[in-house]
């Protein structure tokens, strides 16, 4: 339960500063620019996830085609 309290207080600690940060004009300013760090970061591992999933669907159905060939050639043998 202890640790739970500090973990709220975490995060509204964490409101309370970004909401004085992003009245400065300069916070704005640090603030913009971490939020397109983010954005390019989330970027990146999207592109990331998608060429591992299509490289996994490659290989899938690679090993699809080879059990199909190696059943089609059993079935005439």
């Amino acid at each position: 339960m202890k640790s739970l309290f500090w973990f709220a207080l975490g995060i509204a600690g964490g409101f309370v500063a970004a909401h004085l940060v992003n009245k400065d004009p300069r916070g704005q300013e640090l603030l913009a620019q971490l939020d397109s760090r983010i954005g390019e970061f989330t970027d990146h591992m999207s592109d990331a996830y998608h060429q591992q999933e299509t490289r996994l669907s490659e290989i899938i159905d690679d090993a699809k085609g080879v059990a199909s060939a190696k059943t089609a050639a059993s079935s005439t043998d």
